[in-house]
């Protein structure tokens, strides 16, 4: 089947090149329903976008409606006017309008006015999951289930440094091979994939220009990030990293909804140590590792798909 994409006008912050600005979305329904009572919301990391889900959507749509969304300056979403404005809380506000609008879809379609009847989970990988995190903390946020595909409240330093080191360059490519070639060089730690794999994980990740190929996002969702990294280090910056992490540990521990933790055992992000915490507090989230496999996995690996779906379908 072919997901359908959908956009969706937010408010808050000005796209680049409009007044209003819309996110993107895919839906992905194999169930015979127009309008399941049961939605997956599936949100992917830094520079990545939706079409990330393709597999694991493919898996949970017989089941469920799966919407996949691109985030602000991703994909086919807008690109913001202001660059410092692509950070969470502006994620977290457009997720919870595009849930409340799934909400009164489905109560139009069900002819009831109880907005919480449709049920909604949610898998985030890396950034997804810190903005899955702000939502199911919310007593509003009305989710029944969380997936982190891993992150968690401590990120380590070193993985932003690698992060940092090529996001917000966009180089041109003659082919969609030679950019899927160098998008695998800076993904390496996504773990073992076919090359059939890795290029439709690629082609998305695509656009096309005066010459060939380049990256979807646009590059200034690099300056608030490259603005973190260049804080300059002391025990102010020390200060407020340890506050920054203070405040996700209290989302995580606010969240009620049984969760899911996925970690690559290689990860540079999730540390084992910060993982083992995770299922000792707040919703004790149920902890699956990956072998061979770092920041982030894909999600296309059978064993991670079936980690997922299980997670997300048992009674």
């Amino acid at each position: 089947m072919e997901p359908v994409l959908h956009h969706l006008d937010v408010p808050g912050p000005r796209a680049k090149h409009s007044d209003e600005r819309r996110i993107a979305w895919w839906e992905w329904n194999a169930t015979g329903q127009p309008c399941p009572a049961h939605v997956v919301v599936c949100v992917h990391g830094l520079s990545r976008q939706s079409r990330d889900f393709d597999v694991l959507a493919q898996a949970l749509a017989p089941h469920a409606c799966v919407v996949c969304v691109d985030v602000a300056g991703r994909g086919h979403s807008d690109w913001l006017a202001d660059p410092m404005a692509y950070q969470i809380p502006t994620y977290a506000n457009d997720l919870g309008v595009l849930l409340a609008h799934l909400r009164q879809r489905h109560a139009a379609v069900a002819g009831t006015a109880e907005p919480y009847a449709l049920t909604i989970d949610w898998v985030g990988t890396s950034m997804g999951g810190l903005i899955g995190m702000t939502l199911a903390a919310q007593p509003a946020g009305g989710l029944r289930r969380l997936v982190l595909n891993d992150v968690g409240p401590v990120i380590e330093p070193s993985s932003l440094r690698r992060i940092g080191a090529y996001l917000g360059i966009q180089p041109v490519f003659a082919s969609e091979q030679a950019a899927a070639d160098a998008l695998w060089e800076i993904s390496r730690s996504f773990g073992p994939h076919t090359p059939e794999q890795w290029l439709a994980l690629s082609r998305p990740m695509l656009r096309a220009v005066q010459g060939g190929w380049t990256f979807h996002y646009d590059p200034d969702i690099a300056v608030p990030f490259k603005a973190l990294l260049a804080a300059e280090d002391g025990e102010a910056t020390r200060q407020a990293a340890q506050a920054g992490e203070a405040v996700l540990w209290q989302l995580y521990d606010a969240i009620t909804a049984p969760t899911l933790l996925l970690r690559g055992a290689q990860s540079d992000l999730l540390s084992r140590e910060t993982a083992l915490a995770m299922t000792q507090r707040g919703p004790r989230a149920r902890l699956v590792e990956f072998a061979g496999v770092g920041h982030a996995p894909t999600l296309v690996a059978d064993d991670q798909v079936a980690a997922v779906r299980a997670f997300l379908l048992e009674a």
